[in-house]
Formats: structure tokens, C-alpha cells, sequence
């Protein structure tokens, strides 16, 4: 996620949001070697192999991920190598969508699984996610790496099991673009350039879905995860309905904060004008470790993100086959 600007840092600290001990997770959390499964869906999720992705995105040898850096490169190798595994096609003539900023070349990764309907298939559900981070940061003791595990490696390895769980469970009516965002540390700058793409392309965008910090699960919420921009679309109603669960809610920090135009689906929305909102479990009170060097794969919650993609699945499952555009803009 973007960082705050100073004022809001400011306005956090006077309403003191503190953040809960219980975010001290590691990887002792993983209760079990077999899969997660949810009672709700037919998917099987295994915490452990989430763990091995994020680790290798979060790894120090990554450097924390700046946009155009060395790091980024090897995690943008790695997540082409799992689509590749996966059988998710390069949308492009490559998966990768090169972008300048600042005198760097900042590399989107892009895939897609075509929708089997002769009509419906040309209709996007864009899934999202940013693979960059800020690099380094204050230095705490010898570390001054900043790895970026639950900003936003925890969104990254979810899109890439989601487009692996989709690619191996069925055909869709609709067409699925992957698409995990370089440059968003640097103001949506990835996500600009490939929303811009693909408009003046003539994409018929139906849906934007954006996953931001989603490694640690919120506390005392009668959903999971909140929406960003909650009251522009029914999006959180119908995915919800979709779902048969309360996976999405409204939290009043995201609008206060203005959370919606922070993340990259932000760039969606003023493109295309369509439903474009991220999904989040960090609540400002649940974790210690935003842009901090000690954000590292070692604090995850891997039963929960596990658990958590499961939950999801099923509504962009429906959002994929539903006969009618069902969500919409208010």
C-alpha cells in the first residue's frame, strides 16, 4: 500500500491505534501439512505452501522489491515460473508489461485464463495485486532490508493461488486477468500504465478486484476482510450473497483514510468507471509492521490466509459465470 503522508501518520498516533500483540505470528501458526479446507467451498488451500511462496518474495536476498531493482527482477521471474507451472497464459506476447518511472523500467506481470463462453469471454475480471515494495527502511538492530511480506507479498501470493486454483478447478464463462502491479510504491504507477493498456484497448473490464495486506486475519469483525470505497458499488453485497458468508465489510478507518484511492485499484476506477475496490485484513490496530524492515514472512498467518482465499474463492468463482453483469456501481 501506498504510505501515508505524515498528517495522517499524526492522526494515527493521536487516536491511538494500537496494535495488538497478537500479530507476533511465525510460522509455528501452520497447525497441519495438509490443506486447509473450508467448509464452504470445494478448494483446498495448503498454509504450507503459501508459506513457500511468500517466504521466497519476502526473502532478504530480494532486498525488499523496489520497483526497477534487482530484487523485483527475481520476484518477477518467480511469479512467471508459477504461472508458467500453472498453465495461466501471458496476456501479452510476454507476461511482462514494461512501464518507465524515474528513470527505471518497473515490469507488470500479466496472465490470463480465457472464459469459455462465446460471448461472456469477452468480458475481464481483472484480479490484482502489487508485487513491488519501498526497498529499505529504518534500520532496527542489523536489518535495514524492508522485505514487504504482508505489504503486499500477502496479496501477491494470493492472486497467484487463486489463479492457480481456478486454472485446475473448471472452465469460466468469463476471461481472468492476473495482473501483479510493479511501481505501486511510487504512486499506482504500474497500474496506471496497465489500466491505460488495456482502456485503450477497448477491454471490456466487468470487475476489478485488488488484494492488499491480507496476511493477518482481523479481530472481533463480523466479516474478513473490509472494501475499500464500501459505499460506491454493491460489490461487498453481492459477493457476499455470492458466498454465502460474510466476507466483506465496511470499515470506517478505510473511508476516513481514503483507503480506496491508495491501492492500485484505484487506477480501474478512473479508467474504466466500473466496480474497482481492494479487499484488506490490516485494520491499523492488527499489526505492528507497516513499512517496517521487521514486515517479514516470519510474522504471517498462514492458517488464515488459507482459510481467507478459500472464503474468496467461490464469490469470484460466481463473478466469473453469472449470466448478467450483477455488480454495479451506486
Amino acid at each position: 500500500m501506498r504510505k501515508f503522508d505524515i498528517n495522517y501518520c499524526l492522526l494515527f498516533l493521536f487516536l491511538g491505534f494500537a496494535s495488538c500483540n497478537t500479530t507476533q505470528k511465525s510460522s509455528e501458526t501452520i497447525k497441519t501439512e495438509q490443506p486447509v479446507v473450508s467448509a464452504t467451498a470445494n478448494y483446498q488451500v495448503s498454509a504450507v505452501a503459501l508459506k513457500e511462496k511468500l517466504s521466497v518474495l519476502a526473502a532478504d536476498s530480494l532486498m525488499g522489491r523496489a520497483t526497477g531493482s534487482k530484487g523485483e527482477g527475481i520476484a518477477a521471474d518467480y511469479i512467471e515460473a508459477n504461472f508458467i507451472k500453472n498453465n495461466i497464459q501471458p496476456y501479452f506476447e510476454t507476461y511482462r508489461d514494461p512501464f518507465e518511472v524515474d528513470s527505471l523500467t518497473g515490469y507488470n506481470i500479466v496472465g490470463v485464463i480465457e472464459g469459455s463462453d462465446p460471448v461472456l469471454k469477452d468480458q475481464y475480471v481483472v484480479l490484482g495485486a502489487h508485487y513491488d515494495h519501498i526497498g529499505m527502511g529504518k534500520k532496527v538492530g542489523n536489518d535495514s532490508i524492508a522485505n514487504g511480506a504482508n505489504d503486499d507479498a500477502s496479496g501477491t501470493v494470493a492472486v497467484m493461488e487463486i489463479a492457480e486454483q481456478l486454472s485446475k478447478n473448471g472452465s469460466n464463462k468469463r476471461s481472468v486477468i492476473f495482473a501483479l502491479f510493479s511501481g505501486e510504491e511510487l504512486g499506482l504507477k504500474g497500474s496506471k500504465h496497465l489500466a491505460s493498456r488495456l482502456r485503450k484497448d477497448g477491454l471490456d473490464v466487468y470487475v476489478m478486484f485488488n488484494f492488499e495486506m491480507i496476511g493477518v486475519p482481523m479481530k472481533d469483525k463480523s466479516y474478513q476482510a473490509y472494501l475499500t470505497g464500501f459505499e460506491r458499488s454493491n460489490l461487498a453485497e453481492k459477493f457476499n450473497e455470492y458466498s454465502n458468508e460474510e466476507v466483506l465489510g465496511f470499515l470506517p478507518q478505510a473511508k476516513n483514510y481514503n483507503l480506496f484511492m491508495r491501492s492500485d485499484n484505484y487506477s480501474f476506477f478512473t479508467e474504466f468507471n466500473i466496480p474497482a475496490q481492494a479487499l484488506s485484513t490490516f485494520d491499523f490496530t492488527n499489526y505492528d509492521y507497516y513499512h517496517h524492515v521487521l514486515d517479514e514472512s516470519s510474522q504471517m498467518d498462514y492458517d488464515h490466509m488459507a482459510s481467507f482465499i478459500e472464503s474468496v474463492l467461490p464469490g469470484i468463482k460466481h463473478m466469473l459465470n453469472s449470466s448478467e453483469k450483477e455488480i454495479k456501481l451506486n
